[in-house]
């Protein structure tokens, strides 16, 4: 019986099931990517029905917002079909939050408990991301793992 005819022995990564870490860390990006989605409605429907400063900048805020909303929700759609791209805008995503996160800590504000919660989902995002089992299931390799012992 040939690989092919035995999963069991087959190496291909899309074979084995979905580990956890991998559909939690694409429930996370998905999670980052609805709030910015949220946030962005949020602005664009105060820029047209509030009272903003600057109704451009307003809506140019808004609109940004739910541009940038792409980049994770693709991330997590990458993620849950195992494509092995999936996992630098992931990683990404995360990195970025991080300093979000921080400036929110910094507000007087009810801001705070949110910037608790980006922290916190960032920093899980990132563990996520880089488990070994993870980046096994999305068939990354390491540096030099293509490359032949040299005797």
């Amino acid at each position: 019986m040939s690989a092919e005819q035995n999963p069991t022995t087959s190496h291909d990564p899309a074979a084995e099931p979905r580990p956890a870490r991998l559909t939690a860390a694409a429930a996370l990006a998905a999670l980052e990517g609805l709030a910015l989605v949220a946030g962005g409605v949020y602005v664009l429907v105060r820029g047209f029905t509030g009272t903003p400063d600057s109704r451009g900048q307003a809506i140019t805020g808004g609109v940004t917002l739910i541009v940038l909303a792409l980049l994770p929700l693709l991330a997590a759609r990458g993620l849950l079909l195992r494509r092995s791209w999936s996992r630098g805008p992931a990683l990404i995503t995360q990195i970025l939050s991080l300093p979000v996160a921080y400036t929110l800590l910094q507000a007087d504000s009810v801001a705070i408990p949110g910037g608790i919660a980006l922290a916190v989902v960032a920093v899980v995002g990132l563990v996520l991301l880089l488990n070994p089992e993870t980046t096994k299931a999305l068939g990354i390799r390491g540096p030099g793992a293509d490359v032949p012992d040299q005797k």
